[in-house]
């Protein structure tokens, strides 16, 4: 299948949110259904620092359908969205020694397992390489971490997230270089 690809907009938070939110509760079954509602209230939330700093995309499908998003960060934030409980790190990167963070890559279940999530990370990485990026770490979601080992990713840790309510999820943090040995 076809995608085509533009940069995010403010315009298309609404339509984003629905779509993350039919990710999770569809795609993140990991995690209880509790625990996904509670994520999406906090971490799995739109990160509008990355749509203003023009490095977060949109692919629609042959039909103009949303079907995916996600993108990279030149911020120190690894994860989340704007009203994660942790603190919020924007402060920016210096490419010469730290990595780029892929961020928030959310596929529509419909057009899952067609290579979308495949695409979006490429691009994201390309994007970050063009801008002088030579490594990418990210922190992944349990049902994330096969495609991004695949993609030759390595586990660095994990980190236990607050989603409120006393509850929490694990993030796998990752990381690749752009030009591996």
């Amino acid at each position: 299948m076809y995608f085509h690809f533009r940069a995010a907009t403010s315009e298309d938070i609404p339509v984003l949110s629905e779509l993350i939110a039919a990710s999770v509760r569809e795609l993140q079954i990991e995690h209880t259904p509790e625990e996904r509602e509670l994520a999406l209230a906090t971490i799995f939330t739109i990160d509008t620092q990355l749509i203003l700093d023009g490095t977060y995309s949109v692919a629609l499908s042959e039909e103009g359908i949303l079907a995916g998003c996600g993108g990279w960060s030149k911020r120190r934030t690894l994860y989340g969205g704007d009203r994660q409980i942790q603190a919020i790190a924007p402060e920016l990167l210096d490419p010469s020694h730290d990595a780029a963070k892929i961020r928030a890559i959310f596929v529509h279940p419909a057009y899952s397992r067609q290579g979308l999530g495949s695409a979006i990370l490429a691009r994201s990485e390309k994007a970050a390489q063009d801008a002088n990026f030579t490594g990418f770490e990210m922190g992944s979601t349990l049902a994330g971490v096969p495609l991004y080992t695949l993609k030759g990713y390595r586990k660095r840790g994990t980190i236990t997230v607050p989603i409120g309510a006393e509850k929490t999820i694990t993030i796998v943090r990752m990381a690749k270089s752009a030009n591996p040995a």
